[in-house]
């Protein structure tokens, strides 16, 4: 925390003097994944330096992958993993205003194969495209491993080559699609209101087994989310260092908290918690309060303090004995649930979720009055152009979600156009909709695995110069008033009245990417 202070202040201070306005930002794995894999940071406390402009949130597959707990099952859930990873960052910077980037990798420092790296780039990819709020992103982390890199050509196989042509084609147009990925006020589909109380106290408190105690695989903080999660109820996070911000609960109807996992490292939350329950708050507390760090040395019971455990300090709070029972209470407005046992149990049990789900369910209807909590196996969003779904397994269902429209499948190096897509459990769609592409008579490339520049249009004709990387193939759909006379690749003809789509008003076409550029014309 101090380095970085002092790190950023200075270049701040030295281009000051140089007359540039330098930005300086953190790059940090969530606080999920810091928790789960034992590391230790400064996380949400570096947003409260003025030095700091904002956070690069380092999520990709390898973070995403780490098992976790659901329906006494430890698996991977790679993009809920994500999701709750992307969630955690957007909610640590969200009340302070500052800027935040997502970070996706299209292949992970575990050595893997190419259609490995390919599923779960689509998982952590769609993920973070289900924040509206987020347009910002780094793309690709160290690009000369990506390009470069020998990686295996199938799980069970020794042999390893380098980017296959289909992987390539297909990144690049997803990386294009971020470039015109817009901000939205459109929402993610689901109950809104469910929000996981987190703490940086989770990294200091992250031991597998501690004096008899277990919490595996951070069972305590997926056992809040993931029940919800899984039934299509998108949840959110709330980091207790920002309660300070009258934004941080803004959203919140229900908030879901445990001091099993973590604990509170200033006695202020409490009041602030204590206030939104008066004020018509819902809080469900799960803990049996017994874990080893309840007893550590600190503010609760010392200076004058002598509570037994940081909940006792809460209750208090909001007028209820220092070790409650398990049952509802009013205070002001709102509502108090405690329920002695510890989240973990809700997880690492087949079924162990079904009275915490009821609980919810009957908190969000009848206390909160946030309407009909809606269980699902899916989640959809809208953001300008583009449709995004996914999937979940291990859900209310195994039915697969469709999406209707003229839609560019942009998860296919081939691009193909489909007037329904129909998306199964584990899986994710990324699709644009021709539909809704504004300004449709102007000629435009909806889609490629290159960059284009030098554009103009004239009557009767479109032109570009397309830059990609050197060894990868190209692969576009560009939007015209009708179907051209002729298309020309570096003034080769290469027309073929095959690859018009006349539905959709889009041309197919296809080259050899060059990073000196390709010069592509159209004429009708």
């Amino acid at each position: 925390y101090r380095a970085l202070n002092e790190v950023f202040t200075f270049a701040k201070e030295y281009g000051k003097s140089k007359g540039m306005d330098v930005k300086c930002y953190v790059p940090t794995h969530s606080l999920v994944n810091y928790s789960q894999w034992q590391i230790v940071s400064p996380e949400a406390s570096l947003a409260s330096l003025p030095c700091v402009d904002g956070y690069i949130a380092q999520v990709w597959t390898g973070t995403s992958r780490e098992p976790n707990f659901f329906d006494g099952r430890k698996r991977e859930r790679v993009f809920e993993t994500a999701y709750l990873e992307y969630g955690s960052m957007e909610s640590m910077t969200a009340p302070t205003g500052r800027k935040m980037f997502f970070l996706t990798d299209p292949i992970e420092d575990w050595p893997r194969d190419w259609a490995d790296y390919k599923k779960n780039y689509q998982a952590t990819f769609t993920a973070q495209l289900l924040y509206p709020n987020i347009a910002d992103y780094e793309v690709m982390p160290w690009p000369e491993r990506i390009y470069e890199g020998l990686y295996r050509t199938s799980a069970n196989s020794d042999k390893k080559e380098r980017i296959p042509r289909f992987y390539s084609t297909q990144m690049q147009v997803m990386i294009n699609a971020l470039n015109r990925m817009p901000l939205t006020d459109k929402k993610l589909t689901g109950s809104e209101g469910f929000s996981v109380l987190m703490a940086n106290s989770l990294m200091f408190q992250r031991f597998p087994t501690h004096n008899g105690y277990e919490d595996p695989q951070l069972a305590n903080f997926y056992g809040q989310a993931l029940p919800l999660l899984k039934r299509g109820v998108p949840v959110k996070t709330v980091h207790i260092e920002n309660l300070g911000y009258k934004e941080a609960l803004a959203d919140t109807k229900v908030l879901l908290m445990t001091y099993a996992n973590m604990k509170p490292l200033e006695s202020e939350a409490h009041s602030r918690i204590a206030d939104w329950v008066k004020k018509g708050g819902v809080l469900i507390y799960s803990g049996t309060d017994n874990d080893p760090f309840q007893n550590v040395r600190e503010w609760w019971n010392t200076n004058g303090h002598n509570y037994a455990t940081p909940s006792a300090h809460l209750f208090e709070q909001m007028g209820l004995p220092a070790r409650p029972e398990q049952g509802e209470y009013s205070y002001g407005k709102g509502t108090v649930c405690i329920v002695r046992t510890d989240p973990k149990d809700y997880v690492l049990h087949e079924g162990g979720d079904k009275d915490f789900l009821y609980l919810a369910a009957r908190m969000y209807e009848q206390n909160a009055k946030a309407g009909k909590l809606e269980f699902k196996n899916n989640f959809y969003l809208q953001r300008g152009d583009y449709d995004l779904a996914a999937v979940l397994e291990e859900s209310v269902s195994d039915e697969p979600f469709t999406v209707e429209g003229c839609l560019i499948d942009l998860f296919d190096p081939q691009l193909p156009i489909y007037t329904s897509k129909r998306i199964n459990p584990g899986e994710q769609s990324l699709l644009l909709n021709v539909e809704r592409v504004a300004g449709k008579k102007k000629p435009q490339v909806l889609a490629s695995a290159s960059r284009e520049e030098q554009e103009e249009r004239g009557k009767g004709r479109y032109s570009y110069v397309a830059k990609s990387p050197a060894e990868t193939s190209n692969v576009s759909r560009v939007l015209l008033p009708r179907c051209p006379k002729s298309v020309t690749v570096d003034g080769r003809e290469v027309f073929d009245a095959e690859r018009w789509h006349a539905a959709s008003h889009t041309y197919l076409i296809e080259f050899e990417n060059n990073p000196d550029g390709v010069s592509v014309k159209f004429c009708w």
